[in-house]
């Protein structure tokens, strides 16, 4: 499989905790370099050394932050990764994958936090728009809240082993990633021609990869 444009692009990586999108978005990274592309693969919050400064404080920092200020926060931390990182690398003509995006804002702090607040909700939308850099492609992993919750309990217990505190979204309660995986449902419905929705309960890491790299190559050749 080989290059055929030096057109970047730029593909997010989605989902809820345990839904594998990390493990993929490492794998999916080195089969496109393999293939011939340039890859540069990111995350959020963070990306940038300022946008990982305020990550730490958003995910450790000991703060309970209103709504509305959390949502602030990831969008400051958005902003300066989207300067300094990923339009660059799309106007050098890179593929960027980001794990986590825009939609996570929407998912987590919209519905997770604010219970699907209609005046949340339309903050994020503004700030999404003043962005200015939505994703060319959005892989929604899904996977059955009890497997990613077992999934991100397995994870966060071999995390705290090794002296590592868990961040507040690991944390949360059940019922708060039941509103996250209802705030993704509604986001893929929203936008459909930007999803792709990729089923993630298997163990078997390779097929999943397989499929998300076939669903990116057929996405890059139809362009």
């Amino acid at each position: 499989m080989a290059s055929r444009k030096n057109t970047g692009a730029f593909i997010t990586f989605e989902g809820g905790e345990g839904a594998g999108k990390s493990t993929q978005i490492r794998a999916v990274g080195e089969r496109l370099r393999a293939a011939g592309h340039e890859v540069v693969t990111t995350r959020e919050p963070g990306g940038s050394s300022g946008a990982e400064a305020i990550r730490e404080f958003l995910l450790f920092g000991g703060h309970d932050l209103s709504a509305r200020a959390e949502i602030m926060m990831h969008f400051a931390a958005r902003c300066d990764h989207v300067d300094q990182v990923i339009r660059p690398a799309v106007e050098a003509g890179k593929i960027v994958l980001c794990d986590r995006f825009f939609d996570s804002t929407m998912a987590y702090q919209a519905y997770g936090r604010g219970n699907g607040d209609p005046a949340l909700i339309n903050m994020v939308q503004s700030l999404r728009d003043l962005v200015r850099m939505t994703p060319d492609l959005t892989v929604l992993f899904q996977v059955d809240l009890e497997t990613g919750l077992r999934r991100a309990m397995a994870r966060a217990v071999a995390i705290s082993g090794q002296g590592a505190p868990l961040d507040r979204y690991e944390s949360a309660d059940r019922s708060f990633h039941e509103r996250v995986a209802e705030g993704f449902r509604a986001i893929a419905e929203a936008e459909p021609g930007r999803f792709a929705r990729v089923a993630s309960e298997s163990e078997d890491v390779a097929t999943i990869t397989d499929t998300v790299v076939g669903l990116i190559e057929t996405f890059l050749e139809r362009r």
